[in-house]
């Protein structure tokens, strides 16, 4: 796992909606991040985390990502915003308590559009993956 003294500070996101909340790795292509869901959490019901929940999760393993490049070169934090969700299968929905294990590739990255493939893990299995497309707001952090 990746030591960093504010894990939040890669991410532009607040809670109540953070969706990550470890960073195992980062490589030029491939990141991994790791969540375990609490019942409190706004995609929660009924001890159930919902489907939303689980593209958010995987927009944030690469807003980790992201995060982690521009703290690495002391750069700002940028916002990105989730332009299309492509083949998402959902085989599972995890439980509150459960860690979700998030990969995302960048497949594609063309001006300030990032193509990539997500797929979550838990206990083991694959309960989710899908494509997306990620708009970054290069202009100001907001």
């Amino acid at each position: 796992m990746i030591n960093v003294e504010n894990f939040q500070s890669l991410i532009p996101q607040k809670p109540p909606f953070v969706m990550v909340d470890k960073l195992f790795s980062v490589t030029e292509t491939t990141t991994t991040t790791g969540f375990t869901i609490q019942a409190d959490n706004i995609f929660v019901k009924d001890g159930i985390f919902k489907e939303p929940g689980l593209v958010e999760n995987i927009a944030q393993t690469a807003a980790a990502s992201a995060g982690y490049v521009s703290h690495t070169q002391n750069k700002p934090v940028l916002v990105g915003y989730i332009g299309a969700v492509n083949n998402l299968q959902v085989f599972a929905l995890p439980e509150t308590g459960d860690e979700l294990i998030t990969e995302i590739t960048t497949e594609n990255q063309i001006f300030d559009v990032t193509l990539i493939s997500g797929k979550i893990t838990c206990n083991g299995q694959l309960i989710a993956q899908c494509k997306m497309k990620i708009f970054i707001n290069q202009l100001k952090n907001s």
